[in-house]
């Protein structure tokens, strides 16, 4: 039987652009949705668009931050999808003069150190829900990496590692872990960069198709074809993914 997203609450992170607001507006029609994100701005526009959409403001690079968020989330209750779709991607290499190392830090933070803080302090409302769901956004530089975004590249690497250890550890828990493995998508983030995207809806559309299923892994659109690739050739795989 697969699981129906109707009259869920659903709490998505980085909701009011890109993959994230695709998703909220697919999801927002016959659920409660929740949007976290750290651009005041943005969330006002989003709540005038969507009037039913909840929002909460809060920067994950700052940990009181996320810390203050969860405690506002558990004041509503049961949560029975937790979305971690923000993340941020700095494309400097180490050896560039414009490199930022303070960009280490709030990389690592938004991408990966949030999403676990997530995690482990909404555990109660996702407990309380009963048959809940996690679901991190990934990527596949998470997999096989390219040149630049080393960081962004590492916690995607840790963000995939976390997804398979939580779901061993909440077997018995009444939740569900699953990860969505997108290709480039076209968003803000990847302005100028790649070819061959997919847009930001298609994107929201595989993600939810495969939560629906209980996909653990869900490889969307060349991702599948990339696991192939390094299936065959590991060495052939890096090669393309390098200069990408």
């Amino acid at each position: 039987m697969q699981f129906q997203l109707k009259d869920k609450t659903i709490l998505v992170t980085g909701g009011t652009s890109g993959v994230g607001r695709a998703l909220t507006e697919r999801l927002r029609h016959e659920n409660r949705v929740i949007v976290l994100g750290r651009n005041p701005e943005k969330l006002q526009a989003l709540a005038s668009t969507c009037p039913n959409v909840e929002t909460i403001e809060a920067d994950l690079a700052n940990l009181n931050a996320v810390r203050s968020a969860i405690h506002n989330i558990r004041d509503m209750g049961a949560l029975d999808v937790l979305i971690n779709n923000a993340a941020i991607q700095h494309t400097p290499l180490f050896t560039d003069p414009v490199f930022d190392p303070n960009s280490i830090t709030e990389e690592i933070s938004v991408n990966f150190t949030s999403i676990c803080h997530l995690i482990h302090g909404l555990l109660p409302c996702l407990e309380a829900a009963g048959n809940a769901r996690i679901i991190n956004i990934n990527s596949a530089l998470g997999l096989v990496p390219k040149t630049s975004s080393a960081v962004y590249c590492a916690t995607k690497g840790a963000l995939n590692i976390l997804t398979q250890s939580l779901r061993y550890q909440l077997e018995g828990a009444g939740i569900q872990v699953q990860q969505a493995i997108l290709p480039l998508v076209d968003t803000a983030m990847t302005t100028g960069r790649g070819s061959g995207k997919i847009s930001a809806q298609d994107a929201a559309q595989a993600i939810i198709r495969g939560l629906e299923k209980d996909v653990p892994d869900n490889r969307v659109g060349k991702v599948k074809l990339l696991m192939i690739l390094h299936r065959i050739s590991p060495a052939l795989a890096a090669r393309i993914l390098k200069g990408a």
